[in-house]
């Protein structure tokens, strides 16, 4: 019996679904999840500052996987778009360079970060731009997408709705 044990009818595909569509439902990370990446990206000022600090910023790593994987499970894809974009990718590349040039022209100078208050600042500095940088990368992301409202069609609502 050849073919015996085969599917006889034909294998239709699921449409293809653009990443607009994959996304239509989606809202955007809240501002203070982006403040485990940014103490993230303190990481190195605050060990320098507090050694024992490693296993606060693991614990904090783990509640940022916990909260990821339940609060905000509705949110994994666009967590993936965004990794998958090019903009995020040059962002993180971007913080790395930063860091590594603000050592080597604070230490070209004879200025060396070896003070906490030094780390702390450099540390804060850098959580902040984390921070503001992806809040703005999401923003670019979904208004590239057309998922959220720019500001001119905002305006434009916002009149539309004061004017009935």
């Amino acid at each position: 019996m050849i073919g015996a044990g085969t599917l006889t009818r034909k294998q239709t595909s699921a449409p293809a679904s653009t990443p607009a569509q994959d996304l239509a439902n989606v809202k955007p990370l809240p501002i203070w999840f982006f403040g485990f990446e940014g103490l993230m990206g303190a990481a190195y000022d605050v060990c320098h500052v507090w050694h024992g600090a490693w296993m606060a910023l693991v614990a904090l790593g783990a509640v940022n996987a916990i909260v990821g994987l339940t609060v905000l499970r509705g949110r994994i894809k666009l967590v993936k778009a965004m990794l998958k974009n090019g903009r995020t990718r040059k962002i993180a590349f971007g913080l790395i360079g930063l860091r590594i040039g603000v050592h080597v022209a604070l230490g070209a100078v004879g200025a060396d970060v070896h003070s906490p208050v030094a780390h702390l600042a450099l540390g804060s500095l850098m959580t902040v731009l984390t921070v503001a940088l992806l809040w703005f990368d999401q923003r670019v992301t979904f208004r590239a997408l057309g998922l959220l409202p720019t500001s001119t069609s905002s305006v434009a609502a916002a009149r539309t709705a004061a004017t009935a």
